[in-house]
């Protein structure tokens, strides 16, 4: 797998989010030479609020009307923020259900960048509450996650590695050491018996693979793993300030449904911080 960024997917609506994904996907990727393309997904009229039976055509034609506004201000966001001499590439997903046509842009990314659902008005804020996951999960691309609360999240200069000996934080940490080897410090929190075993004998261990790369992080092995692991990882990645928590994102897919684990499901619900995600 690359360990380079040189492209970025920002999913693109009409919320006010969307012009802090893009901006924050901009700098991110002025840092390390990548090109951003801006994704625009939102639910259609009809399929955020159906029309009932016998209502007419007057309202159906009012949503469409909406809906194409809401099309047009994010697409001036975009035009206004894209920088300069930047590669940026706006495009729009017509096919539904959106989550499996937006994997299906995805897997031509290097690194997503999405929000956390949150409250708000207007069609772009009807997407599904597990749109983050289930693009996750079925692109198996790793994808940045901005809090819905950040008006301006900075790049990251101390990032938390939640350590779970997997495919889904191992998948993480692969995807985040190009940001990885740019932060003043890289921390890394584990729980558990699986924590305690590893590393103590002659084999690598993820401060050996991290070292590898060129990074050198501090490792903090906490004890048995909590019933409330994901509002205790909230808990120290904010001791810590941290700018970033990298983690697996854990759970079942089956066919477009997506089952999170309690952690990963705190997490996204909770997090006040960017969050890098793989599965």
């Amino acid at each position: 797998m690359s360990d380079e960024l040189k492209q970025l997917l920002v999913h693109a609506d009409a919320t006010p989010q969307f012009a802090q994904r893009l901006e924050f996907a901009c700098r991110l990727a002025a840092r390390h030479g990548a090109g951003v393309t801006a994704l625009y997904a939102s639910p259609s009229a009809s399929e955020a609020l159906p029309v009932a039976s016998g209502m007419g055509t007057g309202l159906a034609v009012k949503r469409e009307n909406a809906q194409d506004t809401e099309l047009a201000r994010a697409r001036s966001v975009f035009e206004q923020l894209r920088p300069a001499g930047m590669p940026a590439a706006w495009a729009e997903i017509h096919e539904f259900p959106l989550a499996p046509a937006f994997a299906g842009r995805a897997l031509y990314a290097d690194l997503l960048v999405l929000g956390q659902h949150g409250p708000g008005e207007g069609w772009s804020t009807l997407m599904p509450a597990d749109f983050v996951e289930t693009v996750i999960a079925l692109s198996g691309r790793p994808a940045l996650v901005l809090p819905y609360t950040s008006a301006r999240p900075g790049l990251p200069g101390k990032v938390v590695i939640a350590w779970k000996p997997g495919r889904g934080a191992a998948r993480a940490v692969t995807a985040a050491l190009p940001i990885l080897r740019g932060a003043n410090s890289v921390h890394i929190l584990s729980w558990g018996g699986d924590a305690e075993a590893e590393g103590e004998g002659e084999g690598p261990d993820i401060v050996s693979y991290l070292k590898a790369h060129g990074i050198d992080a501090t490792w903090h092995r906490e004890g048995a793993e909590p019933a409330n692991l994901g509002d205790v990882l909230l808990s120290r990645a904010f001791d810590l300030q941290a700018d970033l928590l990298v983690m697996g994102c854990y759970g079942h897919a089956r066919a477009y449904e997506w089952v999170l684990g309690g952690a990963s499901r705190t997490v996204l619900k909770s997090m006040t911080l960017p969050v890098l995600m793989a599965h």
